[in-house]
């Protein structure tokens, strides 16, 4: 079974300069948890949801809440993005895609073709493709 099989190909993707103020709703509105950040539609990066609470004021949306706290909203991606993110080719077997996240210590995997942004592959794209198999 290859990476293009079981890969997600619809993937949301924000700017380095967007404001992690944006990046928090585009999370609280849909169900995946990584976003790809693109400059001149080159993957340079990527935000996890747990990079953006990692960041974010403990405090927000408390009734402690300050300025200081809704400051880090104003904070930009490429400030808590990881860079130079591990990505595969969509023909690479969903085997070694596995392995390599487990390796690497990753949730996910960027699958790029020609340099390209053609998918994204999940640890839960791996075990929906695992129970598949299993029946």
């Amino acid at each position: 079974m290859l990476v293009r099989e079981i890969m997600r190909e619809r993937v949301a993707s924000v700017g380095m300069d967007d404001k992690l103020e944006t990046v928090r709703e585009i999370f609280a509105q849909a169900p995946f948890h990584h976003l790809l950040v693109l400059e001149d539609e080159k993957l340079v990066g990527i935000v996890s949801d747990k990079d953006l609470y990692r960041a974010l004021s403990p405090y927000l949306d408390s009734f402690a809440e300050n300025q200081r706290d809704r400051d880090t909203l104003s904070r930009k991606v490429h400030q808590i993005m990881s860079r130079e993110p591990v990505t595969v080719s969509p023909e690479l077997g969903v085997r070694s895609a596995a392995d390599l996240m487990l390796a690497r210590g990753i949730s996910c995997l960027p699958v790029l073709e020609q340099g390209q942004v053609v998918g994204i592959l999940t640890w839960r794209d791996l075990l929906r493709a695992v129970l598949i198999l299993q029946h």
